[in-house]
């Protein structure tokens, strides 16, 4: 994309700040939304839920906005934030693009690989159908809020992200500290599939997406091979030089975490097929290499 005027929602977070220095860097034009005031000339206000925001012309609108899955316990009211934040969020946006002259070229919306839900040791691709659960729930009801864009014509994909190897945020932020304590574990048996991706890959995901015209519908963003949560415990351990002896078993997981234990202790190996097949390809598909690439 040549430089263009592009609209970001959840600039504040773990990957939207990760995008907008990538972009500025490139010469784009880059508008944040924020819920709050305005407190800088890039930055414009949006009530998602109320669904309003004055969006202004754009090429192209970057949806990453939501409530953190493992910020707090899942309590009935942070289910409830964690779908809205996502639902009402992406439904405003979508209304407002549709209504925009000229529209955006695209509109790259945030997405999981919780779409799946548990899937054991199957591989899945973007073919595969929802699973069941909260997650699949949310995200189905995610997706579905763009339709609004969609039927007006503008191009829009789904990025279905899976754990983002950094040491800034998200579940990786958290880990890296303790690995490096000493305490590293692994999850239950271990052989639940996790399937992770570099924050540099992800970046560079969705700006394959924003790029390529031909390019629409669900795009897992994971790296290339999933490996086990005690494949990727293991390499924790050597990577930081301290060894993952220890496990949590999965009642102890259940007892402290709650719902959210079944994201723990569940099996998701999201393969980025449709990704691999447009032509993009990653900087750090291996575990080892994304790890050291978060700790630079």
């Amino acid at each position: 994309m040549e430089r263009a005027r592009i609209v970001v929602a959840g600039a504040s977070g773990l990957i939207g700040r990760a995008l907008v220095g990538s972009l500025r860097a490139d010469g784009h034009e880059v508008v944040r939304l924020v819920r709050r005031e305005p407190r800088a000339a890039d930055e414009v206000r949006w009530d998602p839920r109320g669904g309003r925001v004055d969006l202004p012309e754009c090429e192209a609108v970057v949806n990453l906005a939501g409530a953190g899955v493992g910020n707090r316990p899942w309590t009935r009211a942070y289910k409830e934030e964690i779908r809205a934040s996502r639902v009402l969020g992406t439904r405003t946006l979508a209304r407002v693009i549709a209504a925009l002259e000229p529209r955006p070229r695209v509109f790259v919306n945030g997405s999981a690989i919780g779409y799946y839900g548990d899937t054991g040791q199957r591989a899945v691709d973007e073919d595969a159908p929802a699973g069941e659960g909260f997650l699949p729930s949310v995200c189905v009801e995610w997706e579905a809020a763009a339709a609004p864009a969609q039927r007006a014509g503008v191009r829009t994909a789904f990025v279905r992200t899976g754990l983002v190897v950094a040491r800034g945020g998200g579940a990786w932020g958290k880990l890296f500290p303790v690995f490096r304590a000493g305490l590293g574990t692994r999850f239950g048996d271990g052989r639940q599939y996790w399937s992770y991706v570099s924050l540099h890959d992800e970046v560079a995901a969705i700006r394959h997406l924003l790029d390529r015209d031909d390019l629409s519908g669900p795009f897992n963003v994971t790296a290339p091979e999933p490996l086990t949560n005690r494949e990727i415990t293991a390499a924790m351990g050597r990577v930081l030089h301290r060894p993952a002896v220890l496990a949590v078993p999965a009642p102890v997981l259940r007892t402290v975490l709650g719902d959210m234990a079944g994201e723990v202790l569940g099996s998701t190996r999201a393969l980025p097929m449709r990704l691999l097949e447009s032509g993009f390809t990653f900087a750090f598909p291996g575990i080892e290499d994304t790890i050291r690439a978060a700790l630079d």
